[in-house]
């Protein structure tokens, strides 16, 4: 059998993180080796508390967790999303305690910890603002020789914004971190909204996981719950966007991008209007969307696959 490769997980864990993080507990094509938290939907010590205890639930609480940047590289932490993921990032609902605590270190030094530990086989999955991504990359700017690819959940291509016309949360939370470290030297996936809101996730699913009779799933579907009445305007009934669960299956291969051109992508880190837009060049796509030469970062448009029955095969087990 191959060997699992070796994956970090960046999040701020909220309701759809928390989706991400157990996918991946359930993944045997990869193996958790560290998870760094960021503020974002909630703060990134209350991120990791949640990470705890979910991963305990999950009997994985040999995984070790840090705490990374409170705010970002300009400004300050802006206060979550309440309204979203609840004022504890999961519904509102109390999970159990683990009892754990995080590392030591920052987000940041477990990143490059692990890139030495793992060197040219560390896959990076990041589900938040990309402070602590960026972070580690001023540290030690040869980080990207020790990674094999970074995929990112963030960005909108085609698609508006859910934070502004053209911002999506995790970019424009920290439009200069996300900059950099989509300008690094690394081979970045990044999984838009043009895809996530086309994932959905439905009550029917919901009710799966809360009848599951595990320890974790149950505790996803009553963290779903607040989740899936925010959702409600949007699509006229309660269902919820697979944003964070659907760039850990592209990482994990559970779905694979059937259009994903690799072609240049800026980040407007300016104070204007456009703060916090992923600027695409999607100007092939009328010849097929041709990779761009040189270009790093390959931008999903497109999926072979609906991600919801795969991601419930794999909750239904933990």
């Amino acid at each position: 059998m191959t060997t699992p490769a070796p994956l970090y997980l960046d999040c701020d864990t909220g309701v759809d993180d928390s989706l991400a993080l157990a996918y991946l507990l359930a993944s045997p094509e990869i193996r958790l080796v560290g998870v760094g938290t960021v503020s974002g939907n909630v703060d990134a010590r209350r991120a990791a508390t949640n990470t705890l205890d979910l991963l305990a639930l999950g009997r994985r609480d040999d995984v070790p967790v840090a705490v990374g940047a409170h705010d970002p590289l300009r400004g300050v932490y802006g206060g979550g999303a309440p309204g979203v993921h609840g004022r504890n990032g999961v519904g509102d609902v109390v999970l159990p305690s683990s009892g754990g605590a995080p590392e030591a270190v920052s987000a940041a030094e477990l990143l490059l910890r692990l890139s030495d530990e793992h060197a040219g086989r560390l896959r990076v999955v990041a589900v938040g603002p990309l402070t602590n991504l960026a972070l580690a990359l001023r540290a030690d700017p040869t980080l990207p020789e020790r990674v094999l690819d970074v995929t990112v959940m963030g960005g909108a291509a085609l698609h508006p914004g859910n934070v502004s016309p053209v911002g999506e949360a995790n970019i424009a939370c920290d439009p200069e971190a996300a900059a950099e470290v989509l300008a690094a030297d690394w081979d970045v996936t990044l999984v838009p909204l043009d895809v996530t809101m086309a994932n959905l996730l439905e009550e029917t699913d919901r009710k799966a996981l809360l009848e599951a009779g595990t320890a974790l799933a149950p505790r996803l579907g009553e963290v779903l719950d607040l989740y899936f009445g925010f959702h409600a305007p949007t699509f006229g009934r309660r269902c919820s966007a697979l944003h964070d669960p659907l760039a850990a299956a592209v990482a994990v291969g559970g779905v694979t991008p059937t259009v994903a051109p690799r072609v240049p992508v800026v980040v407007d880190a300016t104070d204007g209007p456009g703060r916090g837009q992923t600027v695409c060049d999607l100007r092939g796509r009328y010849a097929g969307y041709p990779d761009v030469p040189g270009a790093r970062t390959r931008v999903v448009l497109a999926t072979d696959a609906p991600l919801a029955p795969h991601l419930m095969e794999r909750l239904l087990t933990l």
